[in-house]
């Protein structure tokens, strides 16, 4: 009983990491930019590390074919983007002052982070 007990608490602790608090490493970009790829309904990377005050080119290739990943939208930055099935679609962003900004599909299922810095 123990055994299961114990078990239990780990996947529980296992689960709330996963979902909750795990955060994957950002893609330092640096030169012409980065790819993101839009497949399986993620962002990858969903991370982006970027420099500040420097303008930056992310090219996105949607290979998801759900008509929610048909846009990737940057709220903060009002910049939008409608994104093609196995096409590159190069984004350029401005200049930035350091922080976080979010990018999102339409729906606001498919999610992703720039941290400038």
């Amino acid at each position: 009983m123990l055994v299961v007990n114990v078990v239990g608490v780990l996947l529980i602790g296992f689960i709330v990491w996963w979902f909750w608090l795990y955060k994957p490493a950002a893609a330092i970009v640096t030169g012409n930019g980065i790819q993101v790829i839009v497949e399986n309904g993620v962002y990858t990377p969903a991370r982006l590390q970027l420099p500040a005050n420097t303008p930056v080119s992310v090219q996105f290739l949607r290979k998801d074919k759900s008509p929610c990943a048909a846009m990737v939208l940057f709220p903060a930055l009002e910049i939008s983007a409608e994104l093609t099935v196995d096409k590159l679609v190069k984004v350029e962003l401005p200049a930035m002052a350091k922080g976080e900004y979010a990018f999102t599909c339409q729906m606001q299922m498919y999610r992703g982070t720039l941290l400038v810095s």
